[in-house]
């Protein structure tokens, strides 16, 4: 038998950051996502963001990989968007992510990280949190990929 424990600290925006990401819609999504993770044998600890981006913190299982729990997480959720709101026909999530590994003794911190995204936002940009993000883990990037 294997034993696994597996959390992320997920990061994507909307294409091109456009605010899409209302409150209420913010909310649904999350809510929605969270079904999304957990048929792929996922969980979802917390959805939170802004108008422009989302922070996912999740488990997920060892069989899954994180190119296809993406994949199915931004599809079903686009699809679902245009679904169940006309008015967001031109909605869509940035083709990239950042996806963290983050140890069970650290998870607590990532969670309220996500919980307060609007305070922290009025400090910080979402592109200098998302370098910030990358610098902290130690992960090389192309700034011509940063703007979504």
């Amino acid at each position: 038998m294997s034993f696994t424990d597996i959390r992320y600290h997920i990061v994507f925006s909307t294409k091109g950051r456009r605010p899409f990401l209302t409150p209420e819609l913010l909310s649904r999504i999350g809510e929605f996502i969270g079904g999304i993770i957990r048929d792929h044998r996922g969980g979802m600890l917390v959805a939170g963001g802004m108008p422009d981006h989302i922070h996912l913190a999740t488990t997920t299982s060892p069989t899954v990989s994180m190119s296809d729990f993406l994949r199915a997480i931004k599809a079903n959720s686009s699809r679902w968007v245009h679904e169940t709101f006309g008015d967001l026909a031109t909605f869509a999530w940035q083709d990239g992510y950042a996806a963290f590994t983050v140890s069970p003794s650290v998870m607590p911190k990532v969670i309220e990280y996500i919980r307060h995204q609007p305070e922290h936002h009025r400090k910080m940009t979402f592109e200098e949190e998302l370098k910030a993000l990358l610098d902290r883990h130690g992960i090389q990037y192309d700034e011509r990929y940063l703007l979504g």
